[in-house]
């Protein structure tokens, strides 16, 4: 059964609490190092995030952890900890967290049983998210019914064909920090994936990709055309996708025309199909898609010129 557990997702559920230490000058980055050398992690993926009278949290900065790193190493950490100069453990000391971390505190044998059973329904819990999809559209002129939103059941309809449980989040406003509270919002709701269209121009009213990079700092964002920046309405240097994640949750930015939104479907479908997405890749591919569209109409208004 371990050799079948080896490796858990944590599920953003990454703190530690460490209750009934008493402390006085204590160093928290020794703090840190010593809790990350018992569990068999650099020293730098584990943090002291805060410190209260009553308890100290850390934060483990791994998405997945091996089963035996973390079972029964309650009694191993405080033990570590009374060698530390400014710091007492106390008779009471234990450790504590909401998610998978809280197998630190079981007898190992017993952990590796829940771990068992935390994997399989981790696997399903995982499954489910992947296949849940959220639409957003955005723009004032949608929210006023000024140009009727083709995009959004397309997407959904789309979706629905690749098994997904896909649903309308509705209009979003033009502001950053409505679009990224909806975001992140989306991701705590246990969607794996969140698409908006419009808002991804170079005008002073586009905030869909500033809007991810709040939630993923390190989103894909290329450029699908670059623009002097200040001419005209290009307050921004132009107009750009984004495909970020956090957790189990991919986020896609796309243009608002219609056009556009459908020459990235088959793009969408071979991604989608892949379960967890790299961004990195389905960025590039769809705005290598977008660029070509750009093109093709480019050299039509050339045309008619």
């Amino acid at each position: 059964m371990s050799e079948q557990i080896a490796e858990l997702n944590l599920l953003e559920k990454t703190e530690l609490r460490i209750h009934g230490l008493e402390l006085s000058g204590v160093n928290l980055n020794e703090l840190a190092a010593r809790v990350a050398q018992v569990l068999e992690l650099p020293a730098n993926q584990v943090l002291v995030i805060d410190v209260r009278e009553d308890h100290v949290c850390l934060d483990l900065l791994t998405p997945k952890i091996n089963i035996r790193q973390i079972a029964g190493r309650e009694q191993a950490v405080l033990k570590a900890l009374t060698l530390m100069d400014g710091l007492t453990v106390g008779e009471n000391a234990r450790i504590d967290s909401s998610g998978i971390l809280g197998l630190i505190a079981y007898d190992q044998n017993e952990a590796l049983e829940i771990a068992a059973l935390s994997q399989k329904m981790g696997s399903e819990i995982e499954s489910n998210i992947l296949r849940r999809a959220l639409v957003f559209a955005t723009g004032f002129e949608v929210k006023k019914e000024m140009i009727e939103d083709t995009n959004s059941p397309f997407l959904i309809d789309l979706l629905q064909k690749q098994g997904y449980a896909a649903e309308f989040g509705g209009i979003l406003d033009d502001d950053l920090d409505i679009i990224a509270n909806k975001l992140m919002e989306a991701t705590e709701r246990g969607f794996g994936l969140v698409i908006t269209t419009g808002g991804v121009g170079a005008e002073d009213k586009d905030f869909s990709v500033e809007a991810m990079n709040r939630i993923d700092r390190q989103a894909a964002t290329p450029w699908i055309v670059k623009y002097e920046q200040g001419t005209g309405r290009h307050v921004k240097a132009g107009v750009r996708i984004g495909v970020g994640q956090y957790g189990l949750t991919t986020l896609i930015n796309l243009p608002g025309p219609h056009e556009e939104v459908m020459v990235t479907a088959p793009v969408l479908q071979a991604h989608c199909n892949k379960g967890l997405i790299n961004k990195e890749l389905l960025a590039n591919e769809l705005v290598q898609v977008l660029r070509a569209k750009l093109s093709i109409k480019k050299k039509h208004w050339d045309h008619h010129k």
